[in-house]
């Protein structure tokens, strides 16, 4: 909780990397308002152990909530009684493990960080794409453990990527990033399925092809990376039948939603060559049991759902995260409000919001 001592902090930059039109250049706690003495932020740590009785306990008393991916809050987090927090901050993008209805209810605004992770995410897509392919890391593990016996023209082949076809599922902001890395990068044709209309010019920075459905990728795809949000909507995105029609020398890349995929049916394509390899940053369970099927497999990559941890994107998630904090405090509508239809309710217990008009 912040206090009065002269603690300074800059202002965090806004959309554009800048900071907000009306964001004064320094803000020092000594500077704000009396009332925001008694605000109080709850950062939800990664001990599973604490994340559900921290939620739960940080809804009703915490002012503000920044979770991360790996804290869910459902609607049983949110208590009955109208809850003392007015801003869930997510730290990063996907908030899929946020009940936005339940915060709705309870007039709870939800944010998130876009942007920031897009350059980082395609980066990891295209090297998880890349280690897939030319089995990096079945090999580090052969020369560590001394199990190398020389260079042969018939060891460790692999994919060349080069000029192969890369198929998108989801070509929002990580999608077109990673497409942009595959193509100027490789000279690899670009296919995507999106369920939302692309605008042409942004397609036409890559070439990129629009294919009518999720099959047509899968058919035609060399790699085939996947950028689509979490919810029910797309849970088990990926199941046995649509990997069955996957080439058999096709590689599969998932840096966005674990349960995208259903595990049990990709570790059945790959014990069956169905499909070539996989790599994958993100996991259903995280972390995977070491029992995992998929843990078997040395044609599968596994990361540690680093696609966002980089000193530069974790600064500026952290910095984005605050800055919708900042802003609601103020008494203004934060930029990146994911739930805008929160505020009838919200209106209802904090009182009108500065900036709006008599219509809102």
């Amino acid at each position: 909780s912040p206090t009065r001592a002269a603690t300074t902090c800059a202002a965090t930059p806004g959309a554009t990397g800048e900071p907000p039109p009306d964001a004064p250049e320094e803000t020092t706690w000594s500077s704000l308002p009396v009332s925001w003495t008694t605000m109080s932020l709850a950062v939800l740590g990664p001990m599973p152990d604490t994340r559900r009785n921290g939620a739960s306990s940080s809804a009703a008393t915490a002012s503000a909530i920044c979770p991360t991916v790996s804290e869910k809050l459902p609607a049983d987090v949110f208590p009955k009684e109208a809850p003392r927090a007015k801003i869930i901050g997510n730290y990063g993008v996907g908030f899929s493990h946020i009940d936005t209805d339940a915060a709705k209810s309870a007039g709870v605004a939800v944010t998130n960080t876009p942007d920031v992770l897009s350059e980082c995410t395609a980066d990891l897509a295209i090297t998880l794409m890349l280690m897939a392919a030319r089995r990096a890391s079945e090999g580090e593990r052969e020369v560590r453990a001394g199990d190398w016996t020389g260079w042969r023209p018939t060891h460790m082949v692999g994919t060349k990527v080069s000029g192969a076809t890369f198929g998108v599922l989801g070509f929002g902001r990580i999608g077109r990033t990673a497409a942009k890395r595959a193509h100027f990068g490789f000279g690899m044709k670009v296919i995507y399925y999106d369920a939302f209309p692309v605008k042409p010019e942004l397609a036409a920075e890559t070439g990129a092809e629009a294919r009518d459905s999720i099959e047509a990728v899968l058919r035609e795809a060399d790699v085939v990376s996947l950028h689509m949000p979490g919810g029910k909507e797309n849970y088990h995105l990926i199941n046995g039948e649509r990997l069955k029609m996957m080439k058999p020398t096709a590689i599969l890349v998932n840096t966005a939603r674990g349960e995208g995929v259903d595990a049990a049916a990709l570790a059945a394509a790959l014990k069956a060559g169905t499909i070539a390899g996989a790599g994958l940053d993100v996991f259903a369970e995280e972390p995977p049991p070491l029992d995992h099927p998929l843990l078997e497999f040395d044609n599968v990559i596994v990361s540690p759902h680093i696609a966002g941890v980089t000193d530069d994107c974790t600064y500026k998630m952290a910095s984005w995260a605050a800055e919708q904090w900042l802003t609601i405090f103020r008494g203004a509508c934060p930029p990146r409000l994911v739930n805008p239809d929160v505020w009838p309710a919200y209106r209802e217990r904090f009182g009108r919001v500065t900036g709006e008009t008599a219509e809102d």
